[in-house]
């Protein structure tokens, strides 16, 4: 069986790792607790999407990212808790893309990770609606520690840099494609 060359060497180091590194049960556990309160308090923010989310109740939605896989409920409380191991899963994500870089690139271009889809089509569409709709207001949850005019001036330096990150990342050719004529290395 012919394997995928690995788009850059960060991407070769992370799928070497990840092959020979299995993190313990517990660790994998506690981050994936940690990944529930951090979308708890992003769905706590907006009323709407916590209404959605109280329709779906008991519904249990897994995703999966190479050797990643977590699965969560929806609660009758319009929040997210992780789902029992027993647990059949009424959605299936997949993000289809190996590359860690190629996803960050993606991401930082404000692009969505291509993702296979299986299961209830009712409940994608709500999960779809909550990736489009529920951001996290950083600067606000900032202003709660250092006060708002601190939290607005850190806020616009997070906002330049970002749009410096994705004018960078946007000039970047994509993992496996050439450059354009005229610009190879020099």
């Amino acid at each position: 069986m012919a394997t995928r060359s690995p788009d850059s060497p960060a991407d070769g180091f992370f799928q070497r790792l990840a092959e020979t590194f299995q993190p313990p049960a517990w660790l994998v556990d506690e981050m994936q607790r940690r990944t529930v309160l951090m979308l708890n308090h992003l769905l706590q923010q907006e009323p709407e999407a916590q209404a959605r989310l109280q329709r779906q109740a008991g519904r249990v939605v897994e995703a999966h990212w190479r050797q990643l896989s977590m699965r969560v409920q929806a609660t009758a409380a319009g929040l997210l808790d992780l789902a029992p191991a027993e647990a059949t899963p009424d959605l299936t994500l997949t993000v289809v893309a190996d590359s860690a870089f190629a996803l960050a690139q993606a991401a930082l271009r404000g692009d969505k990770p291509p993702v296979r889809i299986a299961g209830d089509v009712q409940l994608a569409a709500e999960v779809q609606w909550l990736v489009d709709h529920v951001r996290w207001d950083v600067e606000e949850d900032l202003s709660r520690l250092v006060g708002d005019a601190p939290a607005h001036a850190i806020g616009n330096a997070g906002r330049a840099l970002a749009s410096a990150l994705r004018g960078f990342v946007g000039a970047m050719p994509a993992p496996g494609s050439s450059p354009p004529q005229g610009e190879g290395r020099r």
